[in-house]
């Protein structure tokens, strides 16, 4: 299923999203391309049928909003044919913790995380019946390192890539491919809605470049794909640590410099 599937791809109409619609048509691919802009996505839609002859279905939907979530979580338990979810619908944050409102602290997380699990939610029970399939989640290497300074969208895309490595421990002995994805710093219209100038930030990588070495990282199967880490072993030595802490922490008692003095 997962070479010749129907792909689903949330916040389709640019950016990242659009680019791995174009890659998968590419590939011979059916779409459903899923994003609030529906003149752009039809305009996408249009263009991809044309060029790659494959079938485009276009669904209008914010992921903020419960109806248009409903509807593409029931495209995804109903439509046998979609057996790949490319989760990248997100938004950015603008400014530091303090200056953040109560909308857009609900907004941020809302898209970045709970949308995100649900549609996964709607989608594996279906493809573990199956035994093939695969969900892509797109996270942030922000969520590596909270000082980048953007606390929130950081602690959302550290909820990504957590819940990657949990549905892979799940969903992978079932048959389902789970793989996280996270850029660096990417030339997309994210940040410009968030109000940030990306000449200020450094590094900041093309989305063609980004996507085909996600892409490169998803048909070798990878768990995790960092497309800015030049030096795969830093990766492989921090989760090795992480995995190495964690008989230590399955304790039934306080660590000694814990203990008060009797």
């Amino acid at each position: 299923m997962t070479t010749r599937s129907t792909v689903l791809i949330t916040g389709a109409s640019t950016g990242i999203g659009a680019t791995y619609a174009e890659r998968f048509a590419r590939r011979g691919q059916d779409l459903v391309l899923v994003a609030r802009d529906k003149v752009r996505l039809d305009t996408l839609a249009a263009r991809l049928r044309e060029e790659t002859g494959v079938a485009v279905d276009v669904l209008q939907a914010d992921l903020t909003r419960p109806d248009d979530l409903t509807a593409v979580e029931k495209r995804l338990r109903d439509d046998a044919r979609i057996g790949i979810l490319i989760n990248n619908a997100g938004v950015a944050q603008s400014g530091g913790f303090i200056e953040q409102t109560a909308d857009s602290i609900d907004r941020l997380v809302t898209l970045n995380t709970t949308a995100l699990a649900r549609l996964a939610a709607a989608i594996a029970p279906r493809l573990a019946q199956v035994g093939e399939g695969a969900i892509v989640n797109i996270g942030s290497v922000v969520g590596l390192a909270p000082e980048f300074g953007m606390s929130v969208y950081g602690a959302t895309k550290a909820f990504v890539l957590y819940l990657s490595q949990g549905l892979s421990l799940e969903l992978t002995p079932k048959g389902v491919y789970i793989q996280a994805v996270l850029p660096a710093a990417t030339r997309t219209e994210i940040w410009e809605r968030a109000g940030i100038d990306l000449n200020t930030l450094s590094g900041v990588m093309e989305v063609d470049e980004l996507v085909d070495a996600a892409l490169v990282g998803f048909d070798r199967r990878e768990l995790v794909t960092i497309p800015p880490l030049h030096n795969a072993s830093r990766w492989d030595a921090l989760d090795a640590a992480r995995q190495g802490l964690l008989p230590d922490i399955r304790q039934a008692h306080a660590a000694e410099r814990y203990r008060t003095a009797s």
